[in-house]
């Protein structure tokens, strides 16, 4: 496997801290969601790993239309549902649901291109078997 990106971002102070990337660009507070009994106010880990699956599988749904020759309507969206579970045992675990939009394609062809599309996504394939993705075709 060839290496085509690294991304690096610190945190300090976990859940109610601060994540910092080394460009800079990603510089702000973390906090627990008041779901979760904290304060609110700031991001968090799930809202950031289901912006970043929810773009990596909309370019993902991208190239393998492409491929195809369909150009996907500018409406198409994917919406990334990440969830916090407690297992019985105390552990944490994730679970995600994408709700994907596939505008200007039946609902057939939209399955099989969101099918397609879990295949190459790198966020899909890390976490396969891993993770419980449901994915969703919205009509």
């Amino acid at each position: 496997m060839k290496r085509m990106y690294t991304a690096e971002v610190t945190a300090t102070g976990g859940r109610s801290g601060q994540i910092k990337s080394t460009d800079g660009i990603l510089d702000m507070p973390v906090r627990l969601p008041e779901g979760l009994g904290g304060k609110g106010g700031a991001t968090n880990p799930e809202q950031l790993f289901a912006a970043g699956y929810a773009a990596c599988f909309q370019s993902a749904l991208m190239l393998v239309a492409g491929k195809q020759k369909i150009r996907l309507d500018e409406n198409s969206t994917v919406t990334a549902q990440v969830g916090l579970d407690q297992f019985e045992d105390g552990r944490f675990g994730l679970a995600v649901q994408l709700d994907v939009k596939v505008d200007g394609v039946d609902k057939a062809k939209a399955e099989e291109l969101v099918a397609q599309a879990h295949e190459v996504c790198p966020y899909s394939v890390g976490t396969r078997g891993n993770i419980d993705v449901k994915l969703n075709v919205l009509d």
